[in-house]
């Protein structure tokens, strides 16, 4: 959402990022534009499957304490406009294939 990228920043910073791990989800890295685009947040995630995929957000999900964090940082509004996934798969040549 326009003017809230510093927010969603803080939440990541201060509660996202730990819960992912927490939840078993390898973090790769966080992004941000510096051409382009702006106010948008890009990061991966790594999981050994797709089943353990659908697993640790269920899992992730349901914490209370991402819910609780999620609606303290979102008493203002959402800070998020729209999500989207990319399943990626590596090619033979990659580092991570």
């Amino acid at each position: 959402m326009p003017g809230k990228l510093p927010d969603l920043h803080n939440r990541f910073a201060n509660h996202t990022t730990r819960l992912f791990k927490k939840h078993g989800m390898e973090v790769i890295g966080y992004w941000t534009d510096d051409v382009g685009l702006t106010n948008r947040l890009v990061y991966m995630l790594g999981y050994s499957s797709l089943g353990d995929r659908e697993k640790v957000w269920a899992s992730f999900g349901g914490d209370e304490e991402w819910q609780k964090a999620r609606a303290e940082s979102e008493v203002n509004g959402p800070l998020v406009r729209k999500n989207y996934s990319t399943i990626l798969r590596p090619t033979s040549y990659s580092p991570r294939g």
